[in-house]
């Protein structure tokens, strides 16, 4: 069967030929065999992948399309839509990797016979993990639905034989994320982990909004464990089902559903709860709700949706067992709430409350909080409750916070906490305090508001050498003012050669950043690029290989409209590389790195290589432009270049020295630990 069912925009074209999108709008202009639209809208029409990818061939556009390009643009542009797409070609992934030499007599013929015979196959994989009767998550696709379906589940396979069942559904899986961020709240994986390390092991885990399942699939394994999840998107539900099929040995059980409403494992008694639950629901039952078992601390009320799953999580613990739920900051210190919270500390239910740095989970422009709950087996005779706040680990990017720094110090304090049920004071990091003195008229749970500051000393100190650093980088940044600047006689009239065109003659690599990876590396971000920063950005994780940074690779940003580059030295290199990054690498033996970047960096050069939409700049980097030049003058310019960003970096650095200083003297002037003498 031919693919002529799968279609592809005309970003998907792009992507394809590895051109920009202006360049596919000029093909349909110029050339009348080019494929005509068989789907979409007239702004934004859809082509025949098919189709398209002949047309490229004939024209040498194309040598040939990269297996994941080509399985990700036949899921993209599936008849059914990708979620269909998605479903399918994870059923199969998972016979492929529980029984492949099923997979291998099917496929031997044709797409009719294929589409035939999997559900039988299918149903045998998918019965022992998901269980049996209409409510199953994961239902077994028929036949005809499966038909349309044959060359995806192809080339997923052909995939599959290169890196795995489980790697190839997490790059589909990945993909679909990142191409629809606005239908899904993601958590991050490094937060993931950390709510998994303070929950401890667990043989039984269930997470009641469970979205992509990364919770579950943070938790620690052991033998004979069990993960339960729900969510109220069925697809979700089942998508989810199929990732951890695929990637534990567990037995997973994942429904559909509203939690709150239709709890799908009322019986269930678990040893450990993760949950990121929906914020700021007004619509989560609070009125066919009222006489619910599971509000054991108190009714909440319509505004306090975050504390009905609260009690739901407690509800669904065994004796002792732990619940980790992501929170709103809010819900810590908000009236309406104040009298569960206050049951929940005096009856030992909440044992802790750790406020996380901004930007590390969506909405990233708020300080969420953690909750670490425990289903009390008896009421503690003097309870206390741990307080911790690591906003100190934000980071300047959008990479989000020092996630190292913040495991340390959470897990840490945590751990000592748990042991001792005390902790004595961490000056301005965590303290442990008797419940007795939490339960005033507004039962505020906001860490910042009880944990001591620095020590005097250690701020009037902090502050010298802040100022002493800073009156150094002044200095240095005096040495390094570029000389006055000499007029040319004339400007000079180079032979111009482009990116494009040197990336095709072997003179430079040119490559992307990754959506995602498995390394475990820091990442350089457009806006440390941007700010001169270390690399401060994480990757959401996937099985797709993170790009490495070498030392006199050349990275610039396409999206923002400012012309900066960054040679990477050897402090960076090793670094991945983010999103919205472009890296050059070139050839030594033809190129200088720092004539590149500089004569990359010119105004006229990007704005010329430009393209310009209704909310954003975007750079076509193979239109930059630079002069054919031999090696030695290269390199004279190359110097001055390097000499100019040593200069712009201890500008950068004095000024946020200076930042630093001011914000740390208002701060002590107005906390008393500096006199105003």
């Amino acid at each position: 069967m031919q693919d002529n069912a799968t279609e592809v925009t005309a970003a998907g074209i792009a992507r394809l030929a590895g051109v920009g999108r202006a360049a596919v709008s000029n093909w349909r202009r110029r050339h009348a065999d080019f494929p005509k639209p068989v789907g979409g809208t007239e702004t934004s029409p859809s082509f025949a992948l098919a189709e398209v990818e002949e047309w490229l061939r004939a024209q040498g556009k194309l040598a040939e399309v990269p297996l994941r390009e080509r399985v990700w643009q036949q899921l993209a542009g599936h008849p059914e839509g990708p979620v269909t797409a998605l479903t399918h070609a994870g059923c199969v992934l998972l016979l492929i990797h529980d029984r492949p030499t099923d997979w291998l007599d099917m496929s031997a013929g044709s797409d009719e016979r294929l589409a035939a015979l999997l559900p039988a196959a299918l149903d045998q994989v998918l019965t022992p993990r998901f269980g049996t009767g209409r409510d199953r998550t994961v239902a077994t696709p028929d036949g005809p639905r499966l038909l349309p379906s044959a060359p995806l589940l192809r080339g997923a396979a052909e995939l599959a034989a290169a890196q795995g069942a489980r790697q190839t559904y997490e790059f589909l899986l990945g993909r679909h994320l990142d191409a629809n961020p606005r239908h899904y709240t993601l958590t991050p994986a490094p937060l993931a982990e950390l709510m998994a390390e303070l929950a401890g092991p667990a043989r039984t885990v269930l997470d009641p909004a469970c979205g992509t399942g990364t919770l579950l699939r943070a938790a620690d394994a052991r033998p004979g464990q069990e993960r339960y999840g729900q969510d109220s998107a069925p697809e979700l539900a089942a998508l989810t089902g199929l990732r951890l099929a695929l990637s534990t040995t567990a037995a997973v059980r994942i429904a559909a559903g509203d939690t709150l409403r239709a709890d799908a494992f009322p019986e269930l008694r678990a040893d450990a709860v993760l949950c990121h639950p929906p914020f700021n629901e007004r619509n989560w039952g609070h009125d066919e709700l009222a006489y619910d078992t599971r509000w054991e601390y108190g009714f909440p009320a319509r505004t306090e949706s975050e504390l009905a799953w609260v009690q739901h999580a407690l509800a669904r613990l065994t004796d002792g067992g732990t619940a980790v739920l992501l929170m709103p900051p809010a819900a810590a210190s908000r009236r309406s709430g104040r009298r569960i919270r206050a049951d929940l500390l005096r009856r030992g239910a909440l044992r802790a409350v750790v406020a996380l740095p901004l930007g590390a989970a969506p909405p990233y422009n708020i300080p969420l909080h953690l909750w670490v709950l425990r289903r009390p087996e008896k009421a503690p005779a003097q309870p206390e409750v741990l307080l911790a706040d690591a906003g100190q680990f934000a980071g300047e990017g959008r990479g989000g916070p020092d996630w190292r720094a913040v495991r340390e110090a959470v897990r840490g304090a945590w751990r000592d906490f748990d042991r001792a049920g005390h902790l004595d004071e961490r000056p301005g990091l965590a303290r442990s305090l008797p419940v007795i003195d939490l339960l005033d008229d507004d039962v505020d749970l906001a860490p910042a508001r009880h944990l001591p500051p620095p020590t005097a000393a250690d701020g009037a100190e902090q502050l010298t050498d802040v100022r002493e650093r800073l009156g150094e980088t002044l200095r240095l940044a005096a040495d390094l003012t570029p000389p006055p600047a000499a007029t040319a006689p004339a400007a000079p009239r180079w032979p111009l050669t482009t990116v494009g065109e040197l990336s095709r003659g072997g003179a430079l690599t040119m490559r992307t950043g990754t959506n995602g990876g498995h390394a475990r590396v820091p990442v350089l971000t457009d806006l440390d690029v941007l700010a001169g920063t270390a690399p401060s950005g994480t990757l959401p994780e996937s099985d797709e290989e993170p790009l490495l940074t070498e030392a006199g690779d050349v990275v610039l940003p396409i999206l923002g409209g400012d012309p900066v580059t960054r040679v990477v030295d050897d402090a960076t290199a090793g670094a991945a590389l983010g999103r919205h990054l472009v890296l050059l690498r070139p050839d030594p033996a033809a190129l200088d790195p720092w004539f590149l970047a500089g004569f990359l960096r010119g105004t006229a050069n990007n704005r010329q290589a430009s393209s310009y939409a209704s909310t954003a700049t975007r750079l076509d980097v193979r239109r930059l432009q630079l002069p054919r030049l031999p090696l030695d003058a290269q390199r004279r310019y190359g110097a001055r270049f390097r000499a100019l960003d040593d200069f712009e970096r201890a500008l950068r650095h004095a000024g946020r020295l200076g930042e630093q200083l001011v914000r740390g003297m208002y701060d002590g002037l107005t906390d008393g630990t500096v006199t105003p003498d």
